[in-house]
């Protein structure tokens, strides 16, 4: 397709609401538009990548892969959480390939040599011969581990993997502000509060499905049922994060009228009130007087999507019962959109969709999404 024609097409989807389209198919099934996307959107930006709550303990460390690169998240002897590439600088092998407590340092399985929590390259075994463990052309401190740009946010690790992005704060400093009761503790549920769906989609179409809440009363009768299209209001945020919020949030109560203890601090706004964000590019939030969640978007493939579903409260101790049951109906709750996200992604392969028209009404999230991803594209191309 010509450069110019290109450029339309982007443009197109970069008009006022009233009159732009959305993404062209080719953004969702085309392996070079997804090649070109991991560097313009998700290598460029504040991606999710897991939570802080998967390495809970000084010394944990969890392999995981990000678009094919493999990193290490750890929580070094300070505390502090951080992402390494997880290879050794030697000669490249993976160094922990299962999820472990580091007790000592990381060694690689290769030739043993050992890094710190923090990343430096402590030991080279026999690297100048046998029993000659130093050698004047391997300079120990430049050959620590390479670390990934990372920040840690409502328990979310964000990492910004080509280096370029604003501080994480000023990105997102509107968001921070919005949520700024929620600056305190979030307690992780545990085991039965974290949970992995594999949809057959592209990530963005569960990013915008998630967004707006248009869809409630066909795709989510039960909610629907309390939480009316009409609770609903729209939030947009050019350029950092869009979502909804519902007036009407309904308390979670057990067989014996036992509720989840609230945040503190909250305003009145929030004894019935709920908000849903996408936080650019891939992680998508809410928050409730009583819980919160945090759902981070693996972008496995060009059509194979993992969501992470992690839920937290505002005790480190909740009601057994009441925490299931809480996984549960989310669970269903999410599980109900897979066939919408699924349905979406074969539908581009339709040639005759042109990426669809917004409702200037009732998508004003979803198009804001849209305006971002093709904003970060073309400005990738113009580079």
């Amino acid at each position: 397709m010509a450069k110019d024609a290109v450029s339309d097409m982007l443009g197109a989807v970069q008009q006022p609401i009233e009159h732009a389209r959305g993404l062209a198919n080719a953004h969702y099934t085309d392996p070079a538009h997804f090649a070109e996307e991991k560097n313009a959107v998700l290598f460029s930006s504040w991606a999710g990548l897991a939570v802080a709550s998967d390495v809970p303990h000084v010394g944990d460390a969890k392999p995981l892969t990000f678009l094919g690169i493999p990193l290490l998240l750890i929580r070094d002897r300070t505390g502090q959480v951080r992402v390494f590439q997880n290879i050794c600088r030697h000669r490249g092998m993976i160094l922990v390939s299962e999820p472990k407590n580091i007790q000592g340092a990381i060694r690689c399985p290769y030739h043993s040599w050992c890094y710190g929590t923090d990343g430096a390259l402590v030991s080279t075994p026999h690297v100048g011969g046998p029993g000659h463990n130093t050698h004047e052309a391997i300079d120990k401190s430049t050959l620590g581990l390479s670390e990934v740009r990372s920040h840690v946010w409502f328990d979310t690790v964000f990492i910004n993997i080509d280096g370029t992005a604003r501080p994480f704060e000023d990105v997102h400093a509107n968001l921070i502000a919005r949520w700024s009761i929620f600056d305190q503790p979030l307690h992780h549920g545990g085991a039965d509060s974290r949970f992995v769906l594999d949809v057959q989609t592209n990530w963005k179409l569960a990013v915008e499905n998630y967004c707006e809440s248009y869809h409630l009363p066909w795709v989510h009768p039960g909610l629907n049922s309390y939480s009316r299209l009409e609770d609903h209001y729209n939030i947009t945020e050019q350029g950092c994060y869009s979502g909804q919020g519902t007036l009407v949030y309904r308390q979670l109560t057990g067989e014996e009228g036992q509720v989840f203890p609230d945040f503190e601090g909250l305003s009145d706004h929030w004894i019935s009130g709920g908000e849903y964000v996408a936080i650019y590019p891939n992680v998508l939030l809410g928050v409730q007087r009583d819980h919160a969640f945090v759902i981070v978007l693996e972008p496995v493939s060009l059509d194979q999507t993992c969501e992470h579903v992690h839920l937290y409260y505002a005790a480190p101790a909740v009601d057994d019962s009441l925490r299931a049951r809480n996984a549960a109906q989310w669970r269903d709750v999410f599980e109900e959109d897979i066939f919408v996200v699924e349905g979406m992604y074969k539908g581009r392969s339709a040639p005759a969709f042109d990426g669809g028209r917004f409702s200037p009404v009732m998508d004003g999230p979803t198009h804001c999404f849209h305006d971002w991803v093709a904003g970060r594209i073309a400005a990738h191309r113009a580079r």
